[in-house]
């Protein structure tokens, strides 16, 4: 068994690389992968037999990892373009965005001070379908108009609606406990 280290995680699981994704194929791709490279299939070979099959091992959980969640397949299809999303260093967004982002901020703000937990589940789900809206607008800036500046820029709206989720899952945990 030999895996190619330096494939792109799409090619190392046969999949075309694009953002829509058959989430099953990779899954089964997956499960392949591993019975072939896990480590303990590799105990009984020399020591550099079994790095490299750690190293495979490491490879397959790492590609897994990345494209089977929406964001990092976005992102890494944007590095594999050689486009720099610009997380790091790009904040720039458009005022409307800025402006609703300070709308969700305040009312999970408001509901986290107030004890709403109820409040705090509706904005979740509110903000649940939003991602799923952007998430949509991602996929056709991939996949139909290879418009990479605007996946970059849908990537950066991404990761600002994961934080406030994150941030509403911890007022819920809080206000829970």
């Amino acid at each position: 068994m030999s895996i190619d280290l330096q494939q792109d995680f799409f090619g190392l699981f046969g999949l075309p690389r694009r953002y829509r994704l058959d989430e099953a194929a990779l899954e089964a791709a997956w499960h392949e992968l591993q019975s072939q490279v896990h480590p303990d299939r590799h105990a009984h070979l020399p020591d550099a037999e079994k790095r490299r099959s750690m190293q495979w091992a490491t490879r397959v959980n790492e590609g897994f990892r990345v494209l089977r969640k929406p964001l990092t397949r976005a992102q890494y299809l944007l590095e594999l373009a050689g486009v720099d999303a610009g997380i790091e260093t790009n904040t720039a967004m458009s005022p409307e965005f800025l402006m609703e982002q300070m709308e969700w901020r305040e009312a999970v703000e408001e509901a986290r001070d107030a004890a709403e937990i109820e409040d705090l589940e509706q904005l979740h789900q509110r903000l649940r379908q939003h991602a799923r809206e952007v998430l949509g607008g991602l996929e056709r800036a991939l996949d139909d108009d290879g418009d990479y500046v605007a996946a970059a820029d849908t990537v950066r709206r991404l990761m600002f609606i994961e934080k406030l989720q994150h941030e509403i899952d911890d007022a819920l945990e809080a206000l829970e406990d």
